[in-house]
């Protein structure tokens, strides 16, 4: 109990100073950019942050019963917590481990190569990292690295809930996969796959050693290529066409579920992550291109009123400040030390 206190003590001290923020290989790839839009003059990205919350929660209320169906066959009966709505929700990006690609200094973008053994401890140490803030969802791109470092990283969690991957690629694969436990259902989470997560398709870089491509293209083309905003590689994505995808995923399909309470991860990409980041914090073109996210490091953001605060990493698993950011963690975190005690 004194712990609660002390957690409760140090959000009070916190909650004064904290601060809001708010593909294909022939043609480049054009998406609609539902829910976001380009400011042309001042290059970043401008939300709907003024629009009705009411149809936001409206389309969770949707979203939510379709996830969970794959999950039962019964509609009526499902242990869900969607329509309990929060004043304030956490979501946490997890850029994934080191990949095999990654160790060989390839550039990857969306070829699907796992995790290195370094990568794995990234993610399991991440997990560690986030193990007492709450998960209800777990969307993550279609690549296995990004899957793989949201599996390890649940696996850590306190409240030892299960991930489960979604398979809604086909009727057959929703139907094979539905798990017909109410009790199962309740001691799981959904992990929810999404190409839009996936990172920058590189094109015709994809599988090249780095050093060697700046050996045959010169290192002021290569670094365009990398790291400016809107200048694509050959037949690949520029960094604002991942965006595109990347942000109109996130509003119309994660955002909403923030809004109906629900407490989400994100394990994706460089790019893809810092696309979302750049929505989420308001960056600029010149900002969003400096930004750099290491593998396996989780980012916290607090979801409150229609609007994101951005809470940095969790250092540790036992470090009292992470979880006085807000009153509703370090419940949170006193209910999990509460049922430690009971066992």
């Amino acid at each position: 109990m004194s712990t609660a206190m002390s957690y409760q003590s140090i959000y009070s001290f916190v909650h004064h100073r904290s601060s809001t923020i708010s593909q294909s290989s022939r043609q480049p790839l054009l998406l609609p950019t539902k829910g976001f839009k380009i400011d042309s003059s001042l290059c970043y990205y401008t939300s709907r942050r003024k629009r009705n919350i009411s149809k936001i929660e409206a389309v969770a209320s949707q979203t939510s019963v379709s996830h969970n169906t794959l999950l039962s066959p019964s509609k009526n009966t499902i242990p869900d917590n969607s329509q309990k709505k929060s004043n304030e929700v956490a979501l946490i990006l997890i850029r994934h481990g080191e990949s095999l690609w990654n160790a060989k200094n390839l550039f990857t973008g969306c070829v699907d190569v796992p995790l290195t053994e370094k990568g794995v401890e990234e993610a399991i140490e991440a997990g560690k990292r986030i193990s007492n803030i709450p998960v209800d969802v777990i969307f993550t791109s279609s690549l296995i690295r990004a899957q793989m470092t949201a599996m390890l990283a649940m696996i850590q969690h306190r409240r030892k809930k299960v991930p489960i991957i979604l398979h809604n690629e086909s009727d057959q694969a929703k139907s094979w996969s539905q798990v017909f436990s109410e009790e199962t259902i309740a001691q799981s989470v959904p992990v929810i796959p999404a190409w839009q997560l996936n990172e920058r398709m590189y094109g015709e870089l994809q599988g090249l050693n780095k050093q060697e491509t700046v050996e045959r293209y010169g290192k002021k083309q290569v670094h365009e290529w990398r790291r400016s905003y809107d200048i694509p590689p050959p037949k690949g994505e520029s960094l604002e066409m991942c965006a595109e995808r990347a942000v109109a995923y996130f509003e119309e399909n994660i955002e909403p579920k923030l809004a109906a309470g629900k407490n989400v991860m994100i394990a994706a990409h460089g790019n893809s992550l810092r696309s979302i980041i750049m929505y989420l914090e308001k960056l600029t073109c010149k900002e969003v291109i400096s930004l750099e996210l290491s593998t396996g490091i989780p980012l916290l953001y607090i979801f409150k009123d229609g609007k994101f605060m951005k809470r940095g990493s969790p250092v540790s698993p036992t470090e009292a400040g992470v979880y006085a950011y807000t009153k509703r963690l370090a419940q949170y975190r006193q209910k999990l030390d509460e049922s430690s005690e009971v066992i």
